[in-house]
């Protein structure tokens, strides 16, 4: 699993989920408001997109990130929106933003499921919260910047953060992002009957660029990894599963003590497609390290 790291009062916690980076298509996310609805990254369509993450609320550097975003929020233009995202219940963020008077920006809770904290790359394993963290991402959901603060007890850089943001605003929106490597999309695609494998030729090129990831029957890619123990291998098996969720594009998994074997198909097309492929990458990218 990925060794990432910040400091938390001096002392290493591990980042775990995605290694996220600039040039990629943003992922999507299932974020909770103050009134218990669904928020998603789509939601937010057409905007350029500055989502500030934090542990808590209920700490004096998170509470001034959100002070201190929503005052600057307010001499934004329209195509901007500033997104706070942290761990703290709904009820408690609604309750800070209605006693602070926080407007300008929206915030939003990743309580249920991590479902950002993992997309984004920022779950810290130790502590089950979000890192603090500025990321921007512009009109066609690429993303532009990304500032991981590396001491939690540390505010972000405001005004490189919004130095860029002035940037992104003044240019022109990037294209979809793209994968490092082999030219695949960054998100899976849905697939509807009729879709066709891939040629043998293709399968074999991607399988090959894959690490660990051993084509089966021509028809499944494959890979097997083994952890320290049964708890180690689990939280991989969650980890991978938000992801897919989010991709809709689910492996099979088995789980067996300390041992995950994943596969990857698509049964809309009797064989293998890009989305296996793009999954098998979103799953090594769990054991990088920066």
């Amino acid at each position: 699993m990925a060794t990432r790291t910040v400091t938390f009062k001096g002392s290493p916690v591990t980042l775990v989920g995605r290694v996220l980076k600039t040039g990629v298509e943003a992922p999507d996310f299932r974020l909770i408001s103050g009134d218990m609805k669904e928020a998603r990254l789509g939601d937010f369509k057409g905007k350029v997109k500055v989502i500030t993450s934090f542990p808590s609320l209920d700490t004096p550097v998170c509470d001034l990130q959100v002070k201190e975003f929503n005052k600057r929020a307010a001499g934004l233009s329209g195509d901007a929106v500033i997104i706070g995202v942290s761990k703290d219940l709904p009820f408690a963020q609604k309750r800070f933003c209605e006693s602070f008077d926080i407007k300008d920006i929206t915030v939003l809770s990743d309580y249920k499921s991590s479902s950002f904290g993992i997309n984004y790359g920022l779950l810290i394993k130790e502590l089950g919260l979000l890192a603090r963290a500025v990321i921007i991402v512009d009109k066609n959901d690429t993303v532009r910047y990304l500032q991981i603060v590396p001491e939690l007890a540390t505010p972000p850089d405001y005004r490189a953060a919004l130095t860029e943001l002035d940037l992104i605003l003044k240019s022109t929106p990037s294209g979809d992002g793209v994968m490092l490597g082999e030219g695949l999309p960054a998100h899976c695609k849905p697939c509807g009957g009729g879709t066709p494998p891939l040629p043998r030729e293709k399968a074999d090129k991607l399988a090959a660029a894959y690490k660990g990831w051993q084509l089966v029957e021509e028809k499944k890619i494959v890979k097997e990894f083994i952890f320290k123990d049964f708890i180690e291998a689990k939280y991989f098996l969650d980890l991978i599963s938000v992801i897919a969720e989010e991709e809709g594009h689910h492996p099979s998994m088995t789980l067996a003590y300390n041992k995950l074997k994943v596969t990857l198909t698509t049964h809309a097309a009797g064989g293998l497609t890009e989305n296996d492929f793009i999954m098998a990458g979103h799953i090594n990218s769990l054991e990088e390290n920066d």
